[in-house]
């Protein structure tokens, strides 16, 4: 029996790796091969956001590792950079918002918000002896040097007075002003777990979750000495809290509290949800919408959740996976709960990242929805209004687009788009009044090195796993000359499992990057197919959630093994030189295929990080041991402090470049 080789990329001992061999194959153009730090040059736009009056807007942009906060102003919209970070020390931004005045834009610096577990703990990717804090920053619109108002995360500015609310690590709710003034003081300090905040639309309340474990309560604060509004307390989780337009009500999400009978392991059971109404000032409620008692009908979990906004009109809606896609639903908030809410997004398709407009008349989201068949594997950005099931595609083509914001003079629509060579930038367009496309803010910052001309364009292609399931995919590979021998093979695996790989560059960096990859695998020589297996998101309810799939049985690893056999019937393809790689949920899959079938799969890299929050690192210790006594051929590179998501970029340019030449050297 043939023993796989298995490269585990675990960011304390590195193995020594060989030097890089020449390409497979030349590409063919005239051109010098790319190398993985070039298409690694990219930058990356994250966190775009728009002020709830006027025309700004501000996002997070990573260049190599540097993340700073850029903004832009109608009409013009001329990127300008706001702070001056200059390493590379894996610091990540988040959390970015605008002061409702338009002075000030709020940020987080630190921590991993990928993260399954201790997202606001610092990240110290740099090993350095003390690390970084996880503070909450603010800096003028305008320009100047940005100021710490606290230690803490999730910062929620009041439309008020611009008052900063945010979380502390010990999860109680602290306050500072926006500009820095005066020190930080605790807000809220009540028992339990508390978060969550919104407030007030005049900002002279907060709405907040305070979790308690087995049940969690929704509260009010409204000044420092009055007691605390407690919404309608029982035993049950509530959360989600949402303000009425003239703040008189909330809005929030109901679940059943913990215990009780324990559920069948191997008999998965809906877990209901419902959305309530009630009285700010009393506490009062009521049941406006319960879900339906089936599987799909349970709390959604895809980007967002529930994403319950209270909308004009006196209209509520919200996100439900209950016709077997995740759709949107509108309904009356004063509704006695008897009537169906209105499905808003019909037809076989997801919404994801959904933004309320600033005037609560329409919705924007991004879908994998569009006139081209091939839409489905791509996302566009839609709008809706809340009141009646009319979409509209506002960015149809061959690019993708998300994370789609309005400004608040409800002009102009923002949103980071990429096609399959162009990596990722803001962009802007006009809502209404002008024929003017899409126009991106920040090309200059694409590096000269990056080698967008010479990048290929990933072909869709399908292929059906042995229980008859279709399976998308996207191959990558360069054109076969005439008489050229067969080629060696990778299979891509994405992590989740709840992901979609798309057919361009991905509103994920993790998955941007393992884009990059396989753009780079392909210049070489290597023929990569990126599988979106069952389990993942995009095709509806049935796929997402298979039967006896994960640790139920691992159903979804027949689309991997069946994407090897597919590969084995392309004339190009040399039968014996199939590899897979993937990271997280993707790493557990490449370890059973290279367990499982050997014969098919003849190497292998397993990728997730040291000071990993998604996986445990024990389990890499734990593969390392078993394929030493097993007399399976191994490599190691540990890179110690970095996390699931690599975030320092010299960390993810030696992991990608480890992968690749482990990958070639043993597919040769």
């Amino acid at each position: 029996m043939r023993l796989a080789r298995v490269l585990v990329l675990s960011l304390a001992v590195a193995a020594p790796l060989a030097a890089a061999r020449a390409p497979l194959s030349a590409a063919g153009d005239g051109h010098a091969p790319f190398t993985i730090e070039d298409v690694k040059s990219y930058p990356f736009p994250t966190e775009l956001t728009a002020a709830a009056s006027g025309s700004r807007l501000a996002w997070a942009l990573d260049e190599q590792g540097r993340r700073n906060v850029w903004v832009a102003e109608g009409p013009a919209f001329a990127p300008r950079r706001l702070t001056s970070y200059t390493a590379d020390d894996g610091q990540e931004l988040s959390s970015l918002s605008i002061s409702a005045d338009g002075r000030y834009v709020v940020y987080v610096r630190g921590g991993d918000h990928g993260g399954n577990w201790d997202d606001a703990v610092a990240v110290n990717a740099t090993s350095v002896p003390t690390p970084a804090k996880v503070q909450v920053w603010s800096v003028p619109f305008e320009g100047g040097e940005p100021r710490a108002i606290g230690d803490g995360d999730l910062p929620v500015i009041s439309p008020g007075d611009g008052r900063v609310a945010f979380e502390t690590k010990d999860h109680q709710i602290w306050v500072a002003p926006v500009d820095g003034s005066a020190p930080a003081k605790a807000l809220i300090a009540v028992r339990g777990e508390n978060g969550g905040a919104r407030w007030s639309p005049d900002g002279s309340r907060l709405a907040f979750v305070s979790s308690r474990g087995d049940h969690a309560l929704v509260g009010v604060y409204t000044g420092e000495t009055a007691p605390i509004v407690w919404i309608a307390p029982s035993t049950s989780r509530d959360g989600s809290p949402r303000w009425s337009p003239d703040g008189r009500r909330l809005a929030f999400v109901r679940r059943p509290g913990t215990g009780g009978a324990p559920d069948p392991v191997l008999l998965p059971r809906p877990t209901p949800w419902a959305i309530w109404t009630a009285d700010a000032a009393s506490g009062e409620a009521n049941r406006l919408w319960k879900s339906p008692d089936t599987l799909p009908g349970s709390v959604p979990s895809t980007e967002g959740g529930t994403n319950l906004h209270w909308a004009a009109g006196g209209r509520i809606v919200f996100l439900s996976y209950m016709d077997g896609w995740p759709h949107l639903y509108s309904m009356p908030a004063d509704g006695d709960g008897s009537a169906a809410p209105l499905l808003l997004t019909p037809g076989p398709s997801m919404a994801e990242y959904i933004r309320l407009s600033p005037d609560g008349r329409f919705l924007v989201f991004a879908g994998n929805t569009g006139p081209q068949a091939d839409d489905v594997d791509r996302r566009h950005v839609v709008r809706v209004p809340v009141d009646r099931a009319a979409p509209e595609v506002l960015t149809p083509g061959t690019g993708l687009e998300w994370t789609p914001v309005v400004t608040g003079n409800v002009h102009t629509l923002a949103f980071i788009g990429a096609d399959a060579r162009r990596p990722p930038l803001p962009m802007t367009m006009a809502l209404s009044g002008g024929s003017a496309g899409p126009r991106a803010m920040g090309e200059d910052r694409i590096p000269p090195a990056f080698p967008a001309a010479r990048l290929l364009v990933p072909r869709k292609v399908s292929y059906r796993s042995p229980d008859s399931v279709e399976i998308h995919g996207q191959l990558f590979e360069q054109a076969t000359a005439a008489g050229a021998g067969k080629r060696p093979a990778v299979v891509f695996v994405h992590g989740g499992p709840p992901r979609q790989m798309l057919l361009g560059w991905h509103y994920s960096p993790y998955y941007s990057n393992a884009y990059a990859l396989n753009q780079y695998l392909a210049s070489r020589g290597l023929v990569v197919l990126s599988i979106n297996y069952r389990l993942g998101i995009g095709y509806g309810y049935e796929f997402h959630r298979p039967p006896a799939a994960g640790s139920l049985g691992a159903s979804e690893y027949q689309d991997v093994k069946a994407a090897a056999e597919y590969l084995r019937t392309l004339p190009q393809v040399d039968p014996a030189r199939i590899g897979i790689y993937g990271g997280s949920y993707g790493g557990f899959l490449t370890a059973l295929a290279l367990a499982r079938d050997s014969a098919l799969f003849a190497a292998g890299v397993d990728i997730h990080g040291d000071d990993d929050r998604n996986v445990r690192f024990a389990q890499t210790v734990d593969l390392v041991q078993r394929l030493a006594a097993a007399g399976v051929p191994y490599e190691e590179l540990v890179i110690p402090d970095d996390t699931h998501h690599f975030l320092r970029h010299a960390n993810s340019v030696k992991v990608d470049r480890a992968a690749a030449e482990f990958l070639e050297r043993k597919l040769r």
